[in-house]
């Protein structure tokens, strides 16, 4: 393809979330797996503040493998996106002057502001592609509360839960565990990668967990914990979805953490494939598929649930813009189903663009 002629993705990272650094780390990767001869990558930054920066030439980032430290270093030209359906591109925030056009938003953005919907309706007003989910797909997969009473309204496993909100924050502990365990999960209803989860075994890390996760979060869900085998699965595709192979994460340490997925290297380790019989196998991509299509989902996401001693599969959650580290398990899944993670980044860019020609071709009238 000509280089002229190649399609202009912007990808969009960091952002505001406490899971800005993840962030970072996943947009370096899907960069350097993007088909140049193909894609004009469009960089476009988002610092902690909310500013948008256009990185001109490269990722301008320090410390660009240490998940603590990384950050953006290129601050010096803010920019917008235009939000005008004649106007698409990247604007100075300076003058006003467009920079560069766009054709495709691929948001490598974990967690509030990019995976809750946000971004993907800045891209529809905009008339854009976007890679992912769109605003449904993205919300409901983002809420832990909604994405539950959606699986189980379809009639698939979830653990059970409570719900707390930070304006009626009092709840009563023995009430809890006599409903859910004395072993408990309490998590920020909107955020990924671990960030706030804790784990609780008595009164005392039940109250401070709840109040740690509602830092995060006005929203928190208490949920059983379940002893099985955490089993993750990928899938990709838009009406007609494809599933992964299985893999499974076995932790180090009393769950998945932040810590040990981005910080302690020997936190967990990854099984690709995970070893499970052929029937396993298919159940999970039924499970993983099934999801999918409940939560209007489209692009991709990653769908992780357990597998208990039993036989059982209980959805744990799913991440609509899983991580993109060059060890995250989503791209590695599809990298051992037969995609090199330059061919998912097409396939991805190629998916937005489909389900964009798609619902363009709807009636408004």
């Amino acid at each position: 393809m000509d280089r002229n002629n190649r399609i202009k993705v912007a990808i969009l990272f960091g952002g505001r979330s406490p899971e800005h650094n993840i962030s970072l780390l996943s947009a370096q990767n899907v960069y350097q797996s993007l088909d140049k001869t193909q894609f004009e990558p469009i960089l476009i930054g988002i610092d902690k503040s909310g500013v948008w920066h256009l990185n001109d030439n490269d990722m301008q980032i320090a410390q660009g493998d240490n998940a603590s430290q990384i950050s953006m270093s290129d601050l010096s030209n803010p920019v917008l996106i235009s939000q005008n359906t004649d106007k698409q591109g990247v604007v100075s925030a300076l003058n006003q002057r467009k920079l560069s056009d766009i054709d495709v938003l691929f948001p490598v953005l974990h967690g509030a502001y990019g995976e809750d919907g946000s971004v993907q309706g800045l891209a529809k007003l905009a008339d854009l592609p976007c890679v992912g989910c769109g605003i449904l797909g993205s919300a409901i997969g983002m809420d832990k509360e909604i994405m539950k009473h959606v699986l189980r309204s379809n009639d698939i496993a979830v653990a059970k839960w409570v719900t707390v909100r930070q304006h009626n924050a009092s709840i009563d502990y023995n009430e809890t565990i006599e409903k859910l365990g004395q072993e408990l999960f309490i998590k920020p209803a909107n955020l990924g990668s671990s960030v706030g989860v804790s784990y609780s075994n008595d009164k005392a890390s039940f109250e401070q967990g709840l109040s740690a996760a509602l830092k995060y979060d006005p929203k928190v869900i208490i949920e059983e914990k379940i002893v099985g085998r955490e089993i993750e699965c990928a899938v990709l595709g838009n009406h007609s979805p494809q599933a992964s192979i299985p893999g499974e994460i076995v932790p180090k340490h009393d769950f998945y953490s932040f810590e040990s997925k981005y910080l302690d290297e020997k936190g967990a380790e990854l099984l690709i494939p995970a070893p499970l019989s052929e029937e396993e196998v298919q159940r999970v991509k039924d499970m993983a598929l099934n999801t999918y299509v409940a939560l209007e989902c489209r692009g991709m996401t990653r769908v992780d649930m357990f597998l208990t001693a039993s036989g059982q599969l209980i959805i744990n959650e799913v991440n609509t813009i899983p991580g993109f580290t060059n060890i995250s398990m989503y791209p590695k899944l599809w990298e051992a189903s037969g995609l090199t993670q330059s061919q998912l980044m097409t396939r991805l860019i190629q998916l937005a663009i489909q389900e964009h020609q798609a619902l363009n071709k709807l009636s408004l009238t």
